[in-house]
């Protein structure tokens, strides 16, 4: 068999996939780099808290106007742009000279990052039969947390060994690699359908008029569920998975070992991603699995955070609660990719329905890690942390009970099984 037909039967699904992770590697290439710009652009604290965070604000401010996009313009058009921008946008801070410019090019990126992922799941939906459809989803909520993870282990190495610009402008040639293959091995989308509907179809005019899937979707409860579940898995992760640097730094173990500790904690959430479209596949109940992440998460942050009578678990055991926070958290954001297709209000939001999702989730990232900041900075430490993730655990558990209500809708019932 010769290498380009090896090529050409590589699950197109997949390589949607792939494209998703090429994007997160933009997300997780900016904190190995951040000693190294303070040093090179004069980048200040406060400059570097808004690199990180510029990804989120365009998350928060485009996430359903880029599903709006999507919808109407093409799914793998939307990826291929998305990747071309991201490409772009990444070789030209290579070049910057000025944190302004770096500052810039960063939301850029955002907007990128966007049009390359949200339209990934609604795509996986017309490349996939429906039997398969839960497990690939649960194979798609990886891509954050494995490229995160990917560029919190090369970065440091490559850095060191190179530059921060030769990072960037690497990262910006896989982006580039990862467009060709798209467009080269995904069947065009458009004019395409999945292949168990949603219900009727609308008329030509009305399915493709903007207003109208916007209208679909904001009315109906089921984009709003799984938005507001997202929101509050995203915002107490990030909090927790974000400021473990932070921690470790505070407890002196070295950069080396803080970044390998928070690079696995990242990355074992794939663990979770991966079961849910496995048990969701094998009869699993969507709101169990919601119930089951969010309980772990509760419980493992009162585990590595929480203090009796200033005392609490060793080191060792709060570092294995983090770890469970993490996998079994991993079950949600898979879950809630799952529920985004099949709660979308028609076939033509399923794009819109992810990028809703996406905005709220991204406004939790952008809310989760300030306020447990200011709950650590108010009580002296770290160990009041529970307190805010408990929090959000229990307003998960309340919108999983609502989306099992939902499922269980004579309305939502009698829609196709594959949706």
């Amino acid at each position: 068999m010769s290498r380009v037909a090896s090529v050409r039967r590589i699950d197109p699904a997949f390589i949607v996939i792939l494209a998703g992770v090429s994007a997160a590697l933009h997300v997780g290439k900016l904190p190995p780099a951040i000693p190294v710009l303070r040093d090179a652009l004069g980048v200040t604290l406060v400059q570097a808290g808004f690199l990180l965070s510029l990804v989120q604000l365009a998350g928060m401010t485009l996430g359903l106007a880029v599903g709006l996009a999507a919808d109407g313009l093409g799914l793998k058009r939307s990826m291929v742009a998305g990747l071309l921008i991201l490409s772009a946008a990444s070789a030209l801070g290579g070049w910057a000279h000025h944190a302004s410019t770096l500052l810039a090019l960063r939301a850029v990126e955002g907007f990128g990052f966007l049009l390359a992922t949200v339209p990934a799941p609604s795509l996986i939906r017309l490349l996939v039969p429906p039997h398969r459809l839960a497990v690939m989803l649960g194979l798609w909520g990886t891509y954050m947390p494995f490229g995160a993870a990917v560029a919190l282990l090369l970065g440091p190495v490559f850095i060191g060994a190179t530059s921060w610009q030769a990072w960037w402008w690497l990262l910006a040639g896989t982006s580039f690699a990862m467009t060709l293959w798209l467009a080269w091995a995904v069947p065009a989308d458009r004019h395409r359908r999945a292949p168990t509907g949603h219900g009727s179809a609308a008329p030509a005019g009305q399915e493709n008029s903007w207003p109208q899937r916007l209208r679909q979707t904001l009315v109906a409860p089921g984009p709003w569920l799984v938005a507001f579940s997202f929101a509050v898995y995203s915002g107490q992760w990030l909090a927790v998975i974000g400021f473990l640097p932070s921690i470790y730094a505070q407890a002196g173990l070295s950069g080396a070992a803080t970044g390998a500790l928070t690079a696995l904690a990242a990355a074992i959430n794939m663990v979770g991603n991966i079961a849910s479209g496995r048990l969701l596949q094998r009869g699993v109940r969507a709101p169990a699995l919601l119930c089951a992440g969010f309980v772990t998460m509760g419980l493992g942050t009162l585990a590595a955070f929480g203090q009796v009578h200033g005392a609490g678990l060793s080191p060792l055991a709060r570092y294995a609660a983090v770890l469970l926070f993490s996998m079994i958290g991993g079950v949600i954001p898979g879950t809630l990719f799952s529920l985004a297709v099949k709660l979308a209000p028609s076939e033509r939001t399923v794009s819109t329905t992810v990028g809703w999702m996406q905005q709220l989730s991204s406004s939790g990232q952008f809310a989760g890690p300030p306020l447990v900041a200011w709950v650590a900075s108010r009580a002296g430490g770290w160990q009041w942390t529970w307190v805010v993730t408990g929090a959000c655990s229990l307003l998960g558990l309340a919108l999983a009970g609502r989306i099992g209500r939902l499922l269980q809708s004579p309305a939502q019932r009698a829609l196709p099984s594959g949706r």
